[in-house]
């Protein structure tokens, strides 16, 4: 925190810590709607189809 600190300078913490929680919620969204899908997916594939009557 000490390296931040000297190389950004306090003003700016803030913003960096913004930038880095956006980016943190942008990849959880992500992870989250590529479970769903591969959810989505899974139920098609367990669904028994008509094809094989």
């Amino acid at each position: 925190m000490l390296v931040v600190l000297l190389l950004f300078g306090g003003k700016k913490i803030p913003e960096l810590m913004r930038g880095l929680g956006k980016g943190v919620k942008s990849f959880r969204e992500g992870v989250n709607e590529a479970k769903e899908e591969i959810n989505k997916a899974k139920e098609e594939l367990d669904k028994p189809s008509d094809t094989n009557k």
